[in-house]
């Protein structure tokens, strides 16, 4: 899977290419992680305009993430869920715990407010 992170601040934004499933999670999880501790990252958003496809896997890197910057008193955030992501958002219940925007500068803006 190929995935870019910016660093914008101590926000992280990590922009997946491709479904998250168990092959691609775990990787993901460990680039997101170390890059995380390396930077000092306090909030994570997820830019998901090139994913349409995510199984339990790409729930638990989520919730993951949310625990690893809650910890720190930040937050993970989400933008561009396709219709399909955002029926898995509301079935598992991440909607309640990890803030979902439109787009990224909505997200981005929102972050920097906090």
């Amino acid at each position: 899977m190929e995935t870019s992170l910016k660093i914008l601040g101590q926000t992280m934004i990590v922009v997946p290419i491709g479904d998250i499933d168990h092959h691609t999670s775990i990787a993901l999880r460990e680039k997101i992680d170390k890059e995380a501790v390396r930077e000092n990252i306090k909030n994570i958003l997820f830019d998901f305009s090139n994913v349409e496809f995510m199984d339990s896997s790409g729930i638990g890197l989520i919730i993951g993430r949310y625990k690893l910057m809650s910890a720190n008193n930040g937050i993970t955030a989400v933008c561009h869920i396709s219709d399909s992501l955002r029926r898995i958002f509301d079935i598992s219940g991440l909607k309640k715990i990890v803030h979902l925007y439109g787009n990224l500068d909505e997200a981005i803006n929102q972050i920097q407010l906090r």
